[in-house]
């Protein structure tokens, strides 16, 4: 079983956005929908674009570099449902926010 790690703190991720980590070798997307947060991982499906640097709107992250969206609650990309990225559990411990590796 995998453990808690530190990813960020909560002040870096502002509500209605993102960011990219690294964390453990992994590259994730970590975003801030209306104070509760959610990680997945950074990587496209279709072409590798960064996700943690795309649009969002309401729980739906737009990949920035030829615009398939995910839901960054479940993973599922809005075009091809048979299509996700991993999503990771998140836990905020105080101002941290930490993602189950």
């Amino acid at each position: 079983m995998g453990e808690f790690v530190r990813v960020t703190g909560t002040g870096n991720v502002q509500p209605g956005h993102g960011i990219v980590a690294e964390v453990s070798g992994k590259t994730l997307a970590v975003f801030n929908i209306s104070g509760t947060f959610h990680a997945i991982d950074n990587t496209c499906i279709h072409r590798g674009g960064p996700l943690g640097e795309g649009d969002v709107e309401g729980s739906v992250v737009t990949c920035p570099w030829h615009g398939w969206q995910f839901d960054v609650t479940t993973g599922v990309c809005k075009g091809n449902p048979m299509a996700k990225v991993e999503v990771y559990e998140v836990k905020v411990e105080g101002a941290d926010v930490t993602v189950l590796l």
